[in-house]
């Protein structure tokens, strides 16, 4: 599967922003979908992921509350609704797809796209 996340600006803190991940070439319900992120001089982590049926949802505790993450089979798109945006979101973001259930770690994801840059102003 190829992926591909658009969606990314320049917010103020306290905006929202949606990003779209775009899957293609396979599947698409087989897949399970994740957002991770790399802020500046820090590690890849975890940010949201949802299972193949879309049941199931997981989230790191920084962002709960406030980004939602859900899927289309019909389009073949995963979104991630971010809303109340802060600096410390500031990163690029990352949409990851896998075969088998939902997990937070980065190396269990086989498919990724390129990063869209988030940017949270104070």
């Amino acid at each position: 599967v190829q992926l591909q996340a658009s969606g990314g600006g320049v917010v103020q803190a306290g905006g929202s922003l949606r990003l779209s991940c775009t899957a293609s070439g396979s599947t698409f319900t087989t897949y399970a979908f994740a957002w991770f992120r790399r802020a500046p001089g820090k590690e890849r982590e975890f940010v949201a992921a949802i299972t193949s049926n879309g049941i199931g949802t997981d989230y790191r505790d920084s962002v709960k509350g406030r980004f939602t993450i859900s899927r289309s089979n019909f389009e073949k798109k995963v979104y991630l609704q971010m809303n109340n945006l802060s600096p410390e979101d500031t990163a690029v973001y990352y949409c990851a797809a896998r075969t088998r259930s939902i997990v937070v770690y980065d190396d269990e994801y086989n498919w990724w796209g390129p990063g869209t840059q988030v940017t949270v102003s104070s």
